[in-house]
Order: structure tokens, then sequence, then C-alpha cells
């Protein structure tokens, strides 16, 4: 166990430098829109995605460390990759999103909707990737206690979170979207 420990507790590690390295990036892009005359609505569940997001990385910890989860074996390979393939769909739809990514919803009036990238497919890519990663990360460890609460309570804050993002980008994104689904991308039928 200690060899695949001291590889997850580095893996989180790399997690919680990414995430504030994301939030720098977001600060500087909020400034960008502020500047850009945007509005920012959401504020009172910001707080709560903050503390949910915060304790996600610790929670892993505390039960891997806590109560001696074991390494999976496949189980623990298998949700490795799933982790990974969220963070690839995070930074594709940062990169996508540009400077106009942010962690706060702020939106700048009369811009049209980015419909590159992921977006192409889906609404909500970045959404996407942390479903997948708060149920996969923990799992990497056999920490079922964390990947469970956690997306209970992420499924609870998105049922929030994307209302008020919706609501807010307002005619132009829901003109723009509203043939794309906002989770699961449909494959064509030939």
């Amino acid at each position: 166990m200690v060899s695949t420990l001291g590889g997850y507790l580095g893996f989180l590690g790399l997690l919680g430098a990414e995430r504030l390295v994301e939030l720098v990036l977001s600060k500087r892009n909020a400034a960008r829109a502020f500047a850009r005359g945007g509005v920012e609505t959401g504020q009172a569940h910001y707080r709560v995605m903050v503390v949910l997001h915060s304790l996600f990385l610790v929670a892993c910890v505390a039960e891997v460390v806590g109560l001696s989860r074991p390494f999976p074996g496949a189980l623990g390979f298998g949700a490795l990759g799933v982790a990974l393939v969220a963070q690839a769909l995070r930074y594709w739809a940062i990169a996508s999103l540009g400077d106009r990514w942010n962690t706060r919803i702020i939106v700048v009036p009369g811009l049209e909707p980015v419909t590159r990238g992921p977006y192409r497919f889906l609404r909500h890519p970045n959404y996407v990737a942390v479903v997948l990663e708060l149920a996969a990360v923990p799992l990497i460890h056999g920490a079922w206690v964390t990947a469970l609460v956690f997306s209970l309570g992420n499924a609870l804050l998105l049922r929030v979170r994307i209302r008020a993002e919706e609501e807010a980008m307002g005619a132009l994104y829901a003109e723009a979207f509203a043939d794309r689904p906002r989770f699961i991308p449909e494959v064509p039928r030939g």
C-alpha cells in the first residue's frame, strides 16, 4: 500500500497545484471580463462550490489514509484513466473559452457564445469533466465514500449552477445551444 499510497498522494498534490493555477487564471479572466462590462451572477452558490471543491481533495486523503483504503487494482487503474480523460476534457474546454473561462458566472453583454472545441458537442463539457473527476479521483485508491458523497453534493450544486449560468447567458446562448445536449454527446445514427 505504501508505494500506491505515495503515488496517489502525489497525484492529489498535482491536482491541488493545478487548482491553484486555475484560480489565478480565473482571477485574471474575471478582471478582464469586468473591464469589458461583465456582470456576475450566482455569487451565493459560488461560495458553496468553493467549499465543496476545497474539501474534496482533503476528503480523498482522509478516507484513504484514515480508513486504510487499499489500492483496488484494475478498478484503480480504470479510475485513473477516467480522471486523466476528465483533465483532458477540462483543458480542452478552458482552451476553447480562452480568456472567457472562469470559475464564476460572469457574462459580458453582447458576446457571442463560444461554440468551438468541445462546445460543438455539449453545452457544459467543463461540468462533465468535474463530474467524472469527482467520481474517479477517489476511486483511484478505493475512497468510495468520498466518491459517493462528493458526486451527490456536486449533482445538487450543478442543478443550481447550470440554471443560473444558462439564465445569465440569455437568449444568444439558448439559441446557439438549442440542439446540443447538456452532458452526453449524441451519437449520429447512420
